[in-house]
């Protein structure tokens, strides 16, 4: 038997679920984003919800499953059309149990929505084998996104919220929020909230975050790299006014720099795609680092990497003053430019 085509979590996954309701689907969720392996089970019981609304819901960690006890959780209820069953930690499932969950995914009852959660572990890759083998297992992969990614992720997450969003407001938001997918998810869903159906720009993600700490941080950064100096120390007097850690400035100059040095020495002749993937940061950013990579030769970004390095020595507790010091390091690497 060919198993069918794995799906990410999130995309099309509830129409697949709803059009094939009555076909006795189990679901293996795999991957280690909580986040995203938690949504693939609400879109299980969505699923349940649409073929009964009373439906029967059962949730069970894989080692509390004894012989015998996965039949009775599949058996049709007295109380219910339907029963949606969620097994998780699905590696921690005893040896003894496996060839009854095989048996069980092999031929679902056509009213069990069947759920397996799976963290993406080498452990219990044996049962998994055999799973992905049937006919009758769909695979959701939860995989965490790679950090040039996540804005791919955030435009999915507003399209999925029924809105859109531009490249530059997508890593606008990254850079207010963080990585965390489940507060991207929110963020997104909250300015889709507001705004649709306009299209979200950078202006509009701005108005929204800018108070944020790290979003002044990386403004910082990149107003020094790019030899903007006034425009640096106004947003460093605005940081130091409203206490944001030091540490979070530092960072921001250490992210860029290193950005810049990653392309800098990267292999000539390569794809976007493949060089963003180099860098470590979204494709559509390359733009913008070789615009500032102009301005720098090799000698001046080891300048301005010692330069930041001192700082964060400093403002860690080092020496000195820590606004001083971020002052110096702010003035250190946008005199470290090629002078035009």
């Amino acid at each position: 038997m060919t198993s069918p085509r794995p799906m990410s979590a999130g995309r099309g996954m509830l129409s697949v679920m709803a059009a094939d309701a009555n076909s006795g689907l189990v679901r293996l969720i795999i991957g280690p984003a909580e986040f995203l392996a938690e949504r693939a089970v609400a879109e299980g019981f969505e699923a349940a919800a649409a073929m009964d609304a009373d439906f029967d819901r059962t949730e069970i960690d894989a080692s509390d499953l004894a012989p015998g006890a996965l039949i009775e959780l599949t058996s049709p209820s007295l109380f219910a059309r339907v029963r949606a069953v969620v097994i998780r930690q699905l590696p921690e499932l005893d040896d003894d149990v496996h060839d009854e969950l095989v048996a069980c995914a092999e031929a679902p009852a056509a009213d069990v929505v069947l759920m397996l959660v799976h963290s993406g572990s080498t452990k219990g890759k044996r049962l998994l084998d055999r799973l992905r083998k049937l006919t009758a297992v769909v695979e959701v992969r939860c995989d965490e996104p790679k950090p040039w990614e996540l804005a791919r992720y955030v435009s999915a997450e507003t399209k999925r919220h029924g809105g859109s969003i531009t490249n530059d407001a997508a890593e606008f938001l990254l850079g207010a929020v963080g990585h965390d997918l489940r507060a991207l998810s929110a963020a997104s869903h909250q300015l889709v909230s507001d705004f649709a159906p306009q299209r979200i720009t950078i202006e509009v993600v701005r108005r929204y975050h800018a108070g944020r700490a790290e979003v002044r941080s990386f403004d910082i950064a990149n107003a020094a790299i790019e030899g903007r100096v006034a425009d640096a120390m106004e947003q460093l007097r605005w940081a130091s006014g409203h206490k944001v850690a030091a540490v979070l400035v530092t960072s921001a100059f250490a992210s860029g720099l290193r950005s810049l040095a990653r392309l800098q020495s990267a292999p000539p002749g390569l794809r976007d795609g493949d060089l963003a993937r180099q860098i470590g940061v979204p494709t559509f950013r390359l733009k913008n680092l070789r615009s500032q990579m102009r301005s720098w030769t090799p000698g001046g970004l080891a300048q301005a990497i010692q330069a930041v390095a001192a700082a964060d020595v400093s403002v860690k507790g080092g020496a000195g003053d820590p606004d001083h010091a971020l002052e110096r390091m702010v003035l250190a690497v946008a005199y470290s430019r090629v002078r035009r």
